[in-house]
């Protein structure tokens, strides 16, 4: 199934909720703006590289535009449409005043030298710099990008515009960043795990817990779930998963990542050595975290999974059809447009700081990432009971609704 398919069968079954007429859900559904170009630049060995790059600009009734650049092979229109409808929601439910968008090039970043990876970014920006902007569409770092990106962006971006450092943000705290950026994603679906386990009535001793991805997201969630007492199990990355039933020590997994020449958990010494995709039907898993690609749950791998709770730290890591066979099993899912919005939520502090010309601390961030992520997990975990829904169309129904108000009041719907 399409990511943009899977998305619009769960905005329909939340709109169904909310008995959203056809043309109504259309004009909701519709993405305001496509943009794809062609990228090219001088590789390293003299020859041409030629790219393909998207931004997709969903929807602006709440706000400017927000939504991350991605450097992956796998990125086509198709995920781009997806993933900035996502953000739309996204930024709804957890309340700030910002619309959806998204950005990618199909690439694959590993295969590319810093310079290469540089020259490729600026060639973007001087595609696109004409419809983004602190008030129109703000960027930020995704899978395969991080704050050096984000700064070569900046730069080409102010040489069309001037200086205004809240065209994008996940910069470097050197340039404008914010304190906290890197760990916010990771961070939010650590607070709001130990949230959900809470509710749901399991100890942190008792919520042994799996990682699938080790990246920027998943290692600081696994770092604030082992201060928070939960036994993470295992973890996984592209070279298989780590597993230990007893619990695996994260400091000393992330120090081994950390001096890995590539960054991978490769021959970690201190536990178990699995497939990659074991990790998924660990028999003694509560809690799982599924933190990288999205589509890794499907119809085919289901019925294996034996956590009681998952925590969608990805975008879209489970298909329609596998969610539904979750929920029948009882399952509980956070959803992504919760559970990872910890990420936009500190680039919103970003760009407040930004406009402002003012700086706050990481306790600052912090504080108010906590509160913001704490309410809208209230407000998610109330539509729902009230409405004897999944969490999951609890959070759709939320932000659906507050992107409708917010058309109905500027004309846009009625």
């Amino acid at each position: 199934m399409r990511a943009f398919e899977a998305t619009q069968i769960f905005f329909n079954a939340a709109a169904d909720h909310l008995s959203i007429e056809p043309s109504l859900r259309e004009t909701l559904l519709m993405p305001s703006r496509e943009v794809q170009v062609q990228v090219t630049i001088e590789r390293d060995d003299g020859s041409l590289g030629n790219y393909v790059g998207f931004r997709v600009q969903h929807n602006n009734s709440r706000g400017p535009m927000k939504g991350g650049l991605r450097y992956h092979p796998q990125v086509d229109l198709d995920e781009v449409r997806a993933l900035a409808s996502l953000m739309t929601w996204k930024t709804a439910v957890v309340d700030l005043p910002y619309g959806g968008a998204k950005g990618g090039i199909g690439v694959d970043p590993s295969k590319m030298s810093k310079r290469e990876i540089e020259r490729l970014t600026r060639a973007f920006v001087d595609q696109i710099h004409d419809i983004v902007g602190p008030d129109t569409d703000i960027p930020a770092p995704d899978m395969g990008t991080d704050h050096q990106v984000m700064s070569w962006f900046r730069n080409q971006w102010e040489k069309y515009h001037g200086f205004n450092p809240a065209v994008i943000t996940g910069k470097p705290v050197e340039e404008y960043g914010a304190r906290g950026r890197e760990e916010a994603t990771g961070r939010g679906v650590g607070a709001l795990t130990v949230k959900l386990t809470k509710r749901l009535g399991l100890k942190p001793e008792a919520a042994k817990t799996a990682i699938q991805g080790f990246g920027n997201v998943g290692t600081h969630a696994a770092k604030f779930l082992q201060e928070a007492q939960f036994p993470i199990i295992a973890v996984s990355d592209l070279t298989g998963t780590y597993y230990d039933p007893n619990g695996l020590n994260i400091s000393e997994v992330l120090r081994h990542k950390l001096n890995h020449p590539k960054g991978l958990l490769e021959g970690y010494p201190h536990c178990d050595c699995l497939p990659v995709d074991a990790l998924m039907s660990l028999p003694d898993v509560k809690v799982l975290i599924p933190a990288a690609l999205g589509g890794v749950i499907t119809a085919k791998n289901v019925d294996g999974i034996q956590a009681s709770i998952i925590v969608e730290a990805a975008n879209g890591p489970i298909d329609p059809e596998a969610d539904a066979v979750l929920q029948k099993k009882g399952v509980t899912i956070l959803p992504d447009i919760l559970a990872n919005a910890g990420g936009v939520t500190v680039s919103y502090f970003e760009w407040v700081q930004n406009r402002q010309h003012y700086r706050w601390t990481l306790d600052r961030v912090r504080q108010e990432l906590d509160h913001t992520m704490s309410e809208a997990f209230e407000h998610v975990w109330q539509t729902a009971q009230q409405n004897n829904v999944s969490l999951r169309i609890a959070a759709y129904m939320i932000g659906i609704k507050r992107v409708r108000r917010a058309a109905e009041l500027a004309g846009l719907a009625s």
